[in-house]
């Protein structure tokens, strides 16, 4: 029997895992474009080539990350960062939040009438007098573009290459003690709430948050070109131990909504997930790679699959069982929409553009004292239930769990209304609202046959999936969501549970619904029946 996944030893004394990342990344991507992203205050360009490195790519000595499992296994695990709990540790006195700042609309326009300066239009004097909330609210809700561009001015500082007249052409640069160029940026936040909304003109997206090098200089080590044009970043001082890979919908294919999203677009951001997973399964395993240089076709990325499988499942041994242990686990996510209240609460996600991302879980790492510590993956405990379950009824979950929704009857056993919770499927997957949600409207994708992680799954499975995730997260959309959290639940790939299903959860933020201390304690309030739930989805997927 597993031992409980708990920080807590039998001994007393509390156990933590220590990540030290340090490791070698493949480049897939074909192209450089070389931007000029801004200019310095004596006229020279600040540009991106540091974005677009050749050859392959060495994360050394990368943020020490802690990971802690919580004391009750229910509630998975804790990861800091030391890089940023380091600068705390020099001060922990002053951690704090900042104290609410002073704020009077009636003040702003009194002194707006006072002044009337007239070097300036009367909407831009305004906006700069507002008090600092009220800026990040007007940003926020904002669907005019004229007042956007004269807030995004007084968040930063732009260069007008060809111009005052015309959009900005970069953002204004200075150096540091350093050496390093940094963008002149009055207020982060605003800055970061006028990037995320969609109204915001194309142009000043492009120079702010868009161009490839002006967020950082994140290296660009794989992309999709197939009728669509998806950048992968690599992101090597994560919050994700061991460096996490951002999909990205490059700067000339500008996504904000879910449903501008193509299936090409989604079909490429999905193609750099299972490339990743793929190539350094292959590298773990000593597999020769069909290529570098370049994106994998379809073709190629299936033959290396099966080459994966073939390895892993021939002879008495798992490869991946091997001393040390190999990474063993895949984590992704999708972040969907932006959220920033005006009281500086960040509500959702923090990144321009649709993207998702992607990393590798390890099997296990040392702890403080020497001794393998095993690394959490939210896959485990459903492989550990439905080991239990097994063991408690002799069949299997997903059997009897595929069945339930087929079978289901109305939770209110109303004769009159709608009795189904599947929305869509096909036959590889079933996209449906689950009997019992997380967050109301939330939905659920499954594999229809044991697929209990994504090197299990083949061409036709996957393009399922990656079908079934756009629909659920447009339907959403569609429906009026605005911000959807979407995550994947697999399983280990030296598993001996095979019978797990590849599962991912589609959960919305809507308001009025905030976390309270419901939610703390896994109580899930919802306020409509599941089953009419899924009948406005399959209503606003069929229009």
């Amino acid at each position: 029997m597993n031992a409980p996944r708990t920080c807590v030893s039998p001994r007393g004394r509390f156990v933590v895992g220590i990540h030290e990342p340090e490791f070698a990344v493949d480049n897939f991507r074909q192209t450089i474009t070389e931007e000029v992203l801004g200019r310095l205050p004596d006229g020279g360009p600040v540009e991106n080539l540091g974005n677009y490195p050749q050859g392959q790519i060495r994360a050394d000595a990368a943020d020490r990350i802690y990971e802690i499992a919580n004391a009750f296994p229910f509630r998975g695990s804790t990861f800091i960062n030391s890089a940023w709990a380091d600068r705390k540790a020099e001060h922990p006195g002053t951690i704090s939040l900042p104290a609410r700042p002073e704020c009077s609309l009636t003040a702003c326009l009194e002194q707006w009438q006072k002044e009337k300066r007239v070097q300036t239009g009367p909407v831009i004097q305004v906006l700069e007098l507002l008090p600092r909330p009220l800026k990040l609210a007007l940003a926020q809700a904002s669907t005019d573009p004229e007042e956007l561009c004269a807030l995004a001015g007084l968040a930063c500082d732009f260069v007008y290459d060809n111009g005052g007249d015309h959009p900005p052409t970069g953002v204004a640069f200075e150096k540091d003690v350093k050496g390093r160029a940094f963008p002149v940026i009055h207020d982060h936040d605003l800055y970061d709430v006028l990037g995320n909304n969609p109204a915001l003109p194309d142009a000043y997206k492009e120079v702010m948050v868009l161009k490839p090098g002006i967020q950082g200089n994140s290296p660009i080590v794989g992309e999709s070109l197939d009728n669509t044009h998806v950048f992968e970043y690599m992101r090597a001082n994560s919050y994700i131990p061991w460096g996490h890979y951002a999909d990205n919908m490059a700067n000339d294919q500008i996504r904000y909504r879910a449903n501008d999203l193509t299936p090409a677009d989604m079909a490429g951001i999905r193609h750099l997930y299972y490339q990743r997973i793929y190539v350094r399964v292959a590298r773990m395993l000593g597999i020769k790679l069909p290529a570098t240089g370049r994106s994998l076709s379809t073709d190629e990325l299936e033959a290396l699959r099966m080459e994966i499988m073939e390895t892993i499942s021939s002879g008495d041994h798992n490869p991946l069982d091997s001393d040390p242990p190999f990474f063993t686990g895949a984590l992704w996510g999708w972040n969907f929409g932006f959220g920033f209240a005006q009281s500086g609460h960040r509500l959702h996600a923090s990144h321009q553009m649709i993207h998702q991302q992607n990393a590798m879980i390890p099997e296990s790492i040392l702890d403080s004292d020497g001794n393998p510590y095993p690394c959490f993956a939210c896959g485990d405990l459903v492989a550990d239930f439905i080991r239990d379950y097994k063991a408690a009824h002799n069949t299997d979950f997903f059997n009897a769990f595929i069945t339930a929704i087929e079978n289901n009857r109305r939770t209110d056993m109303n004769p009159d209304g709608p009795n189904a919770l599947k929305i869509w499927e096909n036959e590889k997957v079933m996209l449906f609202a689950p009997k019992a949600q997380v967050s109301e409207w939330e939905l659920m994708l499954m594999t229809k046959a044991p697929c209990p992680h994504v090197l299990s799954a083949d061409t036709a499975t996957r393009n399922a999936l990656d079908t079934g995730i756009r629909m659920a997260v447009q339907t959403l959309e569609t429906l009026g969501a605005q911000m959807v959290t979407s995550v994947e639940f697999s399983g280990r790939f030296n598993s001996p549970v095979t019978e797990q299903h590849l599962v991912y959860s589609f959960i919305p933020r809507l308001p009025y619904a905030p976390g309270t201390f419901s939610e703390a304690q896994m109580r899930f309030i919802g306020g409509c029946f599941p089953e009419d739930f899924a009948f406005a989805c399959r209503k606003a997927l069929s229009s």
